[in-house]
């Protein structure tokens, strides 16, 4: 496929990180940049991460696909006056939830030109310093409600991860947004809640971190990111984050509950239930 003139709207960690592997892998002719944060927009173009900056509009009208990678309270709210801009522009959103943009536009006029995406990568690291590259490679991307989307849109959007080593699955959002409770956002809960839980302990014992392990950096690794990000993706997830959020604190009062009552085989048996975990990941 020819080279296109893209701009990415939020050139940040994703947006940063997407715009190495489109240079990378030949992808794009121009990309154009637009950040809110003028200090991003600098950045980005003294890491030669974009080739220019323009305004929002400007942007818009000069390229070929417009990628929205900003978090998704805002996205919900700028999706349907982008689309109100495009002519046979393709816009592709990143964001971590899909239910709520693609209800937004669910009747709008040029909704075939949008395709609903989450690439599953991402670091506890923000902003256009953080970008890498080689990221992406190996990851998964869903693409959401894909009969509602262009066809030529659909292909391009598909061209573009596959180039960038992703490899491609297909979900309507509302299991999408389920799936990504369980498997990423809970995640991120639990990480916030053990480093506030450490924090407050450290008050008293200012040692504790010096016991800790590369299992509790790995563990806790996620409480660093951004919550400009992650506040937007639980609220816009609520239902399905709430869900999972009992059945992990049920587990979590069935781990406390064994230890307070010294059950030493029904600990023994969570543990080994846990360790099935092993037949999903490596």
């Amino acid at each position: 496929m020819e080279r296109k003139r893209i701009a990415i709207i939020g050139v940040g960690l994703i947006g940063g990180s997407l715009a190495i592997r489109l240079h990378e892998k030949k992808i794009s002719s121009r990309l154009i940049g637009v950040d809110a944060n003028k200090k991003h927009e600098a950045i980005a173009l003294e890491l030669e991460l974009i080739d220019e900056v323009l305004p929002l509009n400007e942007a818009i009208a000069k390229s070929e696909v417009v990628i929205l990678a900003f978090p998704v309270d805002l996205m919900v709210g700028l999706l349907p006056s982008i689309l109100d801009q495009v002519d046979r522009q393709i816009v592709i959103d990143l964001g971590s939830t899909k239910s709520q943009m693609i209800e937004v536009v669910a009747t709008h006029p040029k909704r075939g030109r949008y395709v609903a995406t989450h690439p599953m990568w991402g670091t506890e690291y923000n902003g256009p310093a953080a970008a890498i590259p080689g990221a992406f490679e190996n990851k998964a991307v869903f693409i959401c409600n894909e009969d509602e989307s262009d066809l030529d849109a659909l292909e391009w959007t598909k061209y573009m991860y596959k180039k960038i080593g992703m490899h491609l699955l297909s979900m309507v959002a509302k299991a999408h947004d389920l799936h990504a409770a369980y498997v990423s956002h809970i995640s991120h809960i639990t990480s916030f809640a053990l480093a506030n839980t450490v924090l407050k302990k450290e008050k008293e014992d200012n040692a504790i971190f010096e016991m800790a392990s590369a299992g509790f950096e790995s563990t806790v690794r996620l409480a660093k990111s951004n919550p400009a990000m992650w506040v937007p993706i639980l609220l816009q997830n609520k239902v399905n984050v709430l869900d999972v959020l009992n059945e992990h604190i049920e587990q979590l009062t069935k781990f406390r509950d064994s230890i307070r009552d010294d059950k030493e085989v029904e600990l023994k048996n969570l543990i080994e239930h846990a360790n099935k975990i092993k037949r999903i990941i490596k």
